[in-house]
């Protein structure tokens, strides 16, 4: 496991990331002629970056024994 310290950086370093890509798809959907394909990267990039914030998130929470 990684230095607390270390995830809470990357984690916001992360969300920062998926904060712009959902800015960058709001603006090229207003545009109104989407480069599909463009589009369609940004949205998994996107899908990609969420998957990781919630694996690094996991990380911070300390475990429960059962």
């Amino acid at each position: 496991m990684k230095d607390p310290d270390q995830v809470r950086e990357q984690l916001a370093t992360l969300e920062t990331e998926h904060r712009d890509l959902d800015l960058a798809i709001d603006l090229l959907m207003q545009v109104g002629r989407v480069d599909d394909l463009q589009l369609r990267r940004f949205k998994k990039r996107k899908l990609q970056i969420k998957d990781q914030i919630i694996h690094l998130k996991m990380q911070l929470v300390p475990d429960i024994p059962a």
